[in-house]
């Protein structure tokens, strides 16, 4: 088949012109979803509307209306994109427009749910589609107030959003991925859903969502953050303080409605402040019927997917975070302590400390306020929620590989460590010299976790040739670390694993 000779697709609601580049065929700007505008604003996603003729695929769709964001070109290189509340589009990267029924990997973005797009320009590959012969779906959804607000309490029932509006989004994606994606060389009865940070939460949220179920066949959770949801009667609040915000009550249906956005984004800052939840005051909502539990209690029950899953975290999360405080360096014990008291029950907090100490002395590695803190604030936000759902995975018959990630970043010098995102690069290939490095070793650790991401999509096990045999966690703890010198490890970081264990109870929801 000559492939440049034939870009087009039907798909359900109409003909779809992609191009052909760089030996891939590319569709941006699917609408998979009715915009979700005017009378459709905070109500589920509706059935996208069909259309005659061809439709131009060859450029991507606006993105999710959102602030600027805060790490802005740190990743690489970052044009503004179009903002709109039509949003819903999707993007596909593929090897082939035939029967070959490859591997579907659909990538949720990341961004607190408050940023970011399937079009950044960081996904902006199809590195890995080529290299795993995959086919590759990015998304945008509905982000911030305009996806992850409950209004359905405060307004009875009046404008029913649960606070899940962007979850449905992406469920409305796999549906179309599941109706339409054999049309573009893909098996729908072989989909992967992947995603970091808020995209890796997510993939946790979509893995206990009702509507999800059937809809994948795979997971790959990086870097999930905190309590990946929030408490319904939490939420309503948030609902209240927005309300306060933007100067209107419940009852103002009509003018909530027609708030304009401008003052939706200025009304998110503003809710960020006096709640305190940093980037991230809006996530999905355990509101009992949409996410009928949180998301961590609902994996301990085995109420979760029963899909082979890939989790993991990055060494040093928290140090990209770090770089917001310009105070952060100065940390010394007392503000150690007062940091760790908004998290950890009081009486554990020495014996935490003390036992990070020890521990890191035991491997050479610096024992600063600072530094202890990056260590603690990373695992108790990341390593620890994806330990919890490898582990709850596998007691519950569940194939769960683990993974640490530990490439050095050599941006200021090597401070960041192995950051929040680092991996990212890594994953599609776009990885650039100034965060993530580059030479030889940068380029052999992509094609390893390029690799092992697909052969998982392909087979449900990440064991390859490159990356070598990577067992599933069990009961020996086995952890993949990803690094200059990727190697499969037992019981790794034991004792601050088992320090927690002792602390038992954490406030996971002051997040970041």
């Amino acid at each position: 088949m000559n492939q440049t000779s034939n870009t087009v697709v039907q798909t359900q609601k109409g003909k779809v012109e992609g191009s052909f580049e760089d030996g891939l065929l590319v569709f941006r700007g699917i609408p998979y979803a009715a915009p979700p505008v005017g009378e459709l604003r905070w109500m589920p996603p509706k059935p996208a509307p069909a259309w005659k003729g061809i439709r131009s695929a060859r450029h991507f769709g606006p993105i999710a209306p959102q602030n600027p964001m805060v790490f802005e070109g740190l990743m690489g290189a970052q044009e503004p994109e179009p903002q709109s509340e039509d949003c819903l589009f999707l993007n596909i990267y593929t090897p082939g427009l035939d029967d070959k029924k490859r591997p579907v990997m659909v990538w949720i973005h990341g961004g607190a749910f408050s940023l970011g797009s399937g079009s950044m320009a960081m996904f902006r590959s199809g590195s890995l589609a080529k290299r795993g012969d995959v086919v590759l779906v990015t998304i945008n959804y509905r982000l911030g107030i305009l996806g992850f607000l409950n209004l359905k309490e405060l307004t009875g029932g009046k404008i029913p959003s649960t606070g899940n509006e962007g979850l449905l989004d992406q469920v409305a994606a796999l549906e179309w991925v599941k109706a339409n994606i054999a049309g573009f060389g893909g098996d729908p009865d072989n989909v992967t859903i992947f995603g970091e940070s808020a995209g890796g939460m997510s993939v946790a949220c979509l893995m206990v969502l009702p509507k999800a179920q059937g809809l994948f066949h795979k997971a790959i959770i990086e870097s999930a953050v905190g309590a990946i949801g929030r408490p319904l009667n939490v939420s309503v609040k948030i609902a209240g303080i927005f309300l306060k915000a933007v100067g209107l009550k419940a009852t103002d249906i009509e003018a909530l409605k027609a708030l304009p956005i401008p003052a939706i984004l200025a009304a998110h800052n503003r809710v960020a402040l006096e709640t305190g939840q940093g980037a991230a005051p809006f996530i999905p909502v355990a509101d009992g019927k949409i996410m009928p539990l949180m998301p961590l209690e609902a994996f301990a029950a085995g109420k979760a997917s029963p899909v082979p899953t890939i989790v993991g975290s990055n060494l040093d999360e928290q140090k990209l975070f770090s770089m917001m405080d310009p105070n952060s360096a100065k940390m010394d014990k007392q503000i150690l302590v007062k940091m760790l008291e908004r998290n950890v029950p009081q009486d554990k907090i020495t014996g935490l400390i003390e036992t990070y100490r020890q521990a890191r002395l035991k491997r050479s590695l610096p024992v600063t306020p600072f530094e202890l803190f990056s260590a603690i604030n990373s695992d108790l936000m990341f390593r620890q929620i994806a330990l919890h759902i490898t582990s709850s995975q596998h007691f519950n018959s569940v194939p769960a590989y683990h993974y640490l990630f530990t490439w050095v970043s050599p941006a200021a010098g090597g401070a960041l460590g192995a950051c929040h995102g680092l991996e990212v690069g890594f994953v599609f290939g776009t990885y650039e010299p100034l965060f993530s490095g580059s030479g030889p070793g940068a380029d052999k650790l992509c094609q390893q976790i390029q690799d092992a991401w697909t052969t998982f999509a392909r087979t449900g096990n990440p064991s390859t040739k490159s990356l070598g045999k990577w067992l599933k966690y069990g009961t020996a703890r086995n952890t993949m670390i990803i690094s200059e010198n990727c190697r499969l490890e037992k019981k790794v970081l034991e004792e601050e694993r088992q320090a927690w264990e002792k602390v038992g109870q954490v406030n996971l929801m002051n997040m970041l």
